[in-house]
This record gives structure tokens, C-alpha cells and sequence, in this order.
């Protein structure tokens, strides 16, 4: 017997036997989709099934059935609404499919089947929860890896070029002065070299601000100088020279001054001191950037650090931003408007910034690629105020009351878990917080305030 209908009498059953449709179901077939509307449940008689949802265009599967008696599609049906995830066989099967008020008069008749439906609700609730927000957690592990990534590329790439470039520069700065130090120069011929060696390091700090092509056009108009003087390899001793301002005239003073014959061992060792340093400022900002992303990383996450401390809820923001950095396109922009005054609020401090990471995110998606997104912050009284708006199409009205739902999203099936602002809801009721949502095309502010520390 099957135990949904257990407690039945012999009219009910009988009754139920004529109307129940019976459903086979072989190996591979999907039973129902996910985000279809839900008009029937089904009680497995036979054979096996297995229960997916698509998260982040990855196939998860959820639970798997096999025992006779086990119902299927239920919470969508009694809830009038659509499929929380998709059921297909894993091998041939047999089930019987009860529709809306089959279920209803089941569930009124029989005390054993409603305990039956009960139980299979709670435990697949909470098979399905744990399930998708372990998977939530992974696919913002993702992110936040690719955010690291991101940040880490460009300053560990421009450490690995500095390097690598700078031994043979090295040895041709020393090699080119040794030969100018070797020379028969006069006393003053000997301070002007020094002063152009002083020369160098006030130039590479900072930089040449020049613009690419402005650069361009200075390198090959000394090349053509220095190659109608004699100076060997113009084309690499060029660069250097504009990053240091010299002109063709300043060029032909020098020549004056030191002589014709020595043009080229000055001009060569100019440019590599030059080039030398201005790596080496390089390497040094790389390297200064790796370092504030493993700092800001360490206060996204708060290593060592206690569980429950009092945190600032600007730099939360702006480490989570870092590392949401790459996935801002360039017509996304972000407008910060944080009060220089406010308090710092106790917290779960690795907590909050999941909240500001899903808040933001969602934004990032809601404006498609263009459009503006708002961090504010202010205080009122003793609440700390945390609001994130975008100027994309808003949350259709019938969709509002519901956001904060476990399992409800906007968007199409295997685009969102539906548990990310359920989650930033949780967190932000765990604080003593509370979050709301105000939406309307062109304007959505996710509010969230939470008590200052105490």
C-alpha cells in the first residue's frame, strides 16, 4: 500500500483509483521542468528518479528517489505556482500524477496523507536549502576569485616584466658608465655628469605623464637625431630619452659640452638609468598593489580576527566593490556617497559583506552593462544606513513582496538559486537589521539598516 494513501476508505480509494492518471515515465525523460507551472503531483510507484536545478548554467542535482509511495511536485502545486527545480527518471518508471484537487480532497480525507505530504515537504525543503546554498556559496567563492584574480593580474604581471627586463638594463646603465667614468673628463665635465644622474632620479618620480601617441611621435623624431649623430641602436636608446624630456636641442648641447665622440655611450647610459629607475618605481607600485589586494582580501573575510567585532561598514563596501571591480563594465558607473562619520556596527563581519556582495551584484546585473549604481551610507540616530540603488528597469510590482523569498528569482531558470537576497534577509534579521526593497522602472534602492555598536 502506498502510505499517501493509507488511511482511505474503500469508496475514496476506489474513487481516487478511477480518476488518478498513470504516468510511464523511461530512462532519461523528464517528468517536469523547472519554472514550469505546477498542475499536478505525482506518487512514484516504481522504478527511479532524480531532482536537478540549474545553478549558474551548472547542473546540480538535488535528491534522488526510488522508494514506492514517494510523492513528487507537490510544493509547487499546493503553492499555485512554478517548479522549483526539474525531475527527469533515471531509469524506467511508473508514477501516478494527482492533480490540484485530487490533492486537496486527499489531504482533507485523509490525516496520514497530509502527515505523509508534511514530512516529504519539510525534508525536501530542507534538503533543497542546504543543497542550492552550498552551491550559492561556492558560486560566490567563484566570484570572489575571479575578482582576486582580476586585481592581482596587472601588478603581478607588471612585477614579472620589471623583473625580467631589468638585469640586462642593469648591466648596460653600468656598463655605459664605467666607460664615462674611464674617460679623460674635465672637473666640470665630471659635476655635470653627476648632476644629470641627480637629473634622472627627480624625473622618475613620477613618471612621464605623456600620452601614448604624443610619445610616439617624440621617439621617432629623436630616433632620426640620433641616428643622423652616430648614436648606435637609436631606435631602443629613444624611449628613455623622451621619458627623461630630452629634446634634439638639449641633445646637441650635451654633445657640446661632453663632445661629439662620447654622444653615444651618454645617451645610452641616460636611457637605461632612466629605464632602470622607472622599472624599478614599476615593480615597486605592483608590488604595493598586491599587497592592498592580500589586505583587502584578509578584510573581506576577516582572518584572524574574532567572529563577532565591531567593523566599518565603508571599507566592507569598498573591499566588496575590489573585488567586484570585473564585472563593471566600462558603461557601469559607480557612485560612492559615504558618510565620513559613521559609526562602526557589530557584526558578523564576514556576513555583511555577503550581503554587500549580493546587493551589488544584483545591481551590476539589473543595469545590463550601462547604467549607474549608488553606494550610500548615513546615519540615523543609531542606525547605521546602508542603501544600494541602480537605474535599471525595477522589480515588477508583483514581484516585490516576494524577493526576499528562499528559492524566488527574477530571473530565468539556471540564472539565479532564488537565494541570494533570502540569504542578505537572514543575515541582516541575525544583526538585529532590517532590509527593504523600493522599485520602479529606472530606480530600485535596497535599504538596509542596522544597529550601531554599542
Amino acid at each position: 500500500m502506498v502510505p499517501l494513501f493509507a488511511d482511505l476508505d474503500a469508496a475514496d480509494l476506489a474513487r481516487l483509483c478511477r480518476t488518478v492518471q498513470e504516468v510511464d515515465l523511461p530512462a532519461g525523460e523528464v517528468l517536469f521542468h523547472e519554472g514550469t507551472l505546477a498542475d499536478r503531483a505525482f506518487v512514484l510507484h516504481r522504478g527511479q528518479i532524480e531532482v536537478v536545478k540549474v545553478v549558474d548554467g551548472r547542473e546540480v542535482t538535488i535528491d534522488t528517489h526510488d522508494e514506492a509511495g514517494t510523492v513528487i511536485g507537490e510544493m509547487a502545486l499546493l503553492e499555485e505556482t512554478t517548479r522549483l527545480a526539474t525531475v527527469r527518471a533515471r531509469r524506467d518508471s511508473h508514477l501516478l500524477a494527482l492533480d490540484h484537487e485530487q490533492v486537496v480532497s486527499l489531504l482533507l480525507s485523509s490525516p496520514s496523507a497530509a502527515k505523509v505530504i508534511l514530512h516529504t515537504l519539510t525534508r525536501r525543503w530542507r534538503s533543497l536549502e542546504a543543497q542550492v546554498h552550498h552551491n550559492e556559496r561556492m558560486a560566490q567563492l567563484g566570484t570572489l576569485a575571479a575578482g582576486i584574480a582580476h586585481e592581482l593580474n596587472n601588478p603581478v604581471a607588471a612585477v614579472v616584466r620589471g623583473t625580467q627586463q631589468l638585469t640586462e638594463l642593469l648591466d648596460r646603465s653600468t656598463e655605459s658608465r664605467l666607460v664615462l667614468e674611464r674617460a679623460d673628463l674635465t672637473a666640470d665635465q665630471r659635476a655635470r655628469l653627476g648632476a644629470l644622474a641627480a637629473e634622472v632620479e627627480q624625473v622618475v618620480s613620477p613618471p612621464s605623464a605623456l600620452d601614448a601617441l604624443t610619445s610616439v611621435d617624440l621617439e621617432d623624431e629623436l630616433e632620426v637625431w640620433l641616428d643622423r649623430h652616430g648614436v648606435d641602436d637609436a631606435w631602443q636608446v629613444a624611449p628613455g630619452l623622451v621619458g627623461l624630456g630630452l629634446t634634439p636641442d638639449r641633445l646637441g648641447q650635451l654633445a657640446e659640452d661632453f663632445g661629439a665622440d662620447r654622444l653615444s655611450v651618454l645617451a645610452r647610459w641616460l636611457s637605461a638609468t632612466f629605464t632602470v629607475r622607472s622599472l624599478l618605481v614599476e615593480v615597486g607600485h605592483g608590488a604595493s598593489r598586491v599587497a592592498e589586494t592580500v589586505q583587502a582580501l584578509k578584510s573581506y573575510v576577516h582572518l584572524d580576527q574574532a567572529t563577532v567585532q565591531d567593523v566599518d561598514v565603508n571599507q566592507g563596501l569598498e573591499d566588496t566593490l575590489l573585488f567586484l571591480r570585473h564585472t563593471l563594465l566600462p558603461d557601469v558607473r559607480v557612485e560612492r556617497a559615504y558618510a565620513a562619520d559613521l559609526p562602526r556596527v557589530g557584526s558578523y563581519a564576514s556576513e555583511l559583506n555577503q550581503v554587500w556582495t549580493n546587493l551589488i551584484d544584483n545591481a551590476v546585473d539589473a543595469v545590463d552593462g550601462h547604467g549607474t549604481i549608488v553606494v550610500r551610507t548615513h546615519r540615523e540616530d543609531a542606525v547605521v544606513v546602508v542603501e544600494i540603488e541602480d537605474d535599471g528597469p525595477g522589480i515588477p510590482s508583483a514581484d516585490v513582496t516576494r524577493v526576499f523569498d528562499p528559492f524566488f528569482t527574477t530571473k530565468p531558470p539556471g540564472q539565479g538559486a532564488g537565494l541570494g537576497l533570502g540569504t542578505c534577509h537572514h543575515i541582516i534579521e541575525r544583526h538585529r537589521g532590517r532590509i527593504t526593497v523600493d522599485s520602479r522602472p529606472g530606480r530600485t534602492v535596497f535599504r538596509v539598516e542596522l544597529p550601531a555598536a554599542p
